[in-house]
């Protein structure tokens, strides 16, 4: 009997740990931000994963510091910018529009008009 309520115990106690949240905000409204947030940006050492997939270190470092600048009343745009300057424009999912992104932006457009022009004035033979 004393074992089983030892285990019953310990049980209850495991549990209350798992259920507590990783990070800690003030309002949802904040966790929503964050949540939102990892997802739009890459993990600078991952392969190809958002801060949201990974548990490498520096994504570890990145998250506490979303977390950091949310609690400052930095907007979404301000820490997209913070990191992108901290380790450049690959860090975002989306990056804006400016000089060393341009071609990325008008590629898509230029290979359809390139493969329109194709298609309809091809020589037939």
């Amino acid at each position: 009997m004393l074992i089983k309520s030892l285990l019953l115990t310990f049980f209850i106690s495991s549990t209350s740990v798992i259920g507590d949240s990783l990070y800690n905000f003030e309002d949802v409204k904040d966790e929503e931000r964050f949540y939102s947030l990892i997802k739009e940006i890459r993990c600078p050492k991952c392969t190809s994963g958002s801060l949201a997939s990974s548990n490498a270190p520096v994504s570890e470092d990145i998250k506490k510091k979303i977390i950091q600048l949310i609690k400052e009343g930095k907007t979404d745009d301000e820490i997209k910018i913070f990191l992108s300057n901290r380790f450049g424009n690959e860090v975002l999912y989306n990056p804006g529009l400016n000089s060393s992104t341009y071609i990325l932006w008008i590629a898509p457009g230029l290979f359809l008009f390139i493969a329109f022009l194709l298609f309809f004035f091809r020589r037939k033979t």
